[in-house]
């Protein structure tokens, strides 16, 4: 059984590539260079309605820009869960995961970046500064939703099916 790929890989006018990375449109309201999406669907929801049949995979054939998108998804969401312990309050994961969505990490072409096989760097400068700011914008964001999905209805403990995909590695690698 193949791995489930972005529904987004059909590049359109209105998609940016920045080296191999998709700068897709986000339903957000944090302040970045993505475009707003017009539908109610985006990459970030498929990013969390793919990620527990995708963690099941060692292995995952890329097939445009837009899965490369979805493949630092899988893993920065990997990173938030094993941030989270099955007692963290909602208020503190949601600190957690706001700063580790901040804080510095690397983007491809950086030397430490654990994945530029799967990624080119960015042509200069200028695309370098707006892949960061991209990335923050995301990072935000999909930690912000995974928040809602671990913490359903309001509940005081993390969800156990979230947390049970802690000790799984998608592709075997990790963004940290």
């Amino acid at each position: 059984m193949p791995a489930y790929h972005s529904t987004f890989l059909v590049e359109g006018a209105d998609d940016r590539v920045i080296g191999n990375f998709a700068v897709l449109p986000l339903k957000t309201k944090f302040r970045g260079p993505a475009y707003p999406c017009s539908d109610d669907y985006d990459i970030l929801d498929e990013i969390l309605d793919l990620f527990r049949a995708n963690s099941f995979f060692r292995n995952f054939e890329i097939k445009g820009p837009a899965d490369r998108t979805l493949i630092y998804g899988i893993l920065f969401i990997s990173d938030c869960l094993n941030k989270l312990k099955p007692t963290t309050p909602p208020n503190e994961a949601n600190k957690i995961l706001n700063t580790l969505a901040v804080e510095h990490f690397t983007i491809p072409g950086d030397a430490s970046f654990p994945l530029n096989a799967l990624y080119a760097p960015p042509r200069d400068r200028t695309e370098a500064d707006t892949l960061r700011s991209y990335l923050t914008q995301f990072r935000q964001e999909l930690a912000l939703r995974l928040i809602s999905r671990v913490y359903p209805n309001g509940e005081k403990v993390p969800n156990k099916y979230w947390l049970a995909f802690t000790r799984r590695r998608f592709m075997n690698k990790s963004l940290s």
